[in-house]
């Protein structure tokens, strides 16, 4: 099947499942293992997670690696729709009553968590 197929058969929405605590550390170790001189994970609030799954149609959302202005990794994070596709606009009513379409909301600036950090 190809990758395309298989992203139209996903159900978005269930993407993820909960794991024990002992396999979280596990997994988490396991990278701090292999890259210690990486950052082990981000921290990002709850608010912008918030105002990208609130917006029209999304049902998750998709992080890439990416490099920021001063040359550190990062993450770039946009809500998806049921079909998996980056949802880019939004339409909005504006101030003046007239419906439009607007860039829908993209983010970064996550706090990285240093190597010593604890699970």
């Amino acid at each position: 099947m190809q990758q395309k197929e298989l992203l139209t058969q996903l159900d978005v929405a269930s993407v993820g499942e909960e794991i024990s605590h002992e396999l979280g550390r596990t997994l988490v170790k396991s990278y701090q293992d292999a890259y210690p001189d990486t950052f082990t994970g981000v921290l990002i609030g709850r608010n912008i997670i918030d105002q990208i799954l609130a917006q029209p149609g999304c049902a998750g959302m998709r992080f890439y690696n990416a490099i920021n202005e001063q040359g550190q990794k990062t993450l770039v994070y946009v809500g998806v729709d049921a079909e998996g596709k980056s949802i880019l606009e939004k339409v909005v009513v504006n101030a003046f009553g007239t419906i439009v379409s607007e860039e829908a909301t993209i983010a970064d600036r996550i706090q990285t968590l240093p190597s010593w950090w604890p699970f």
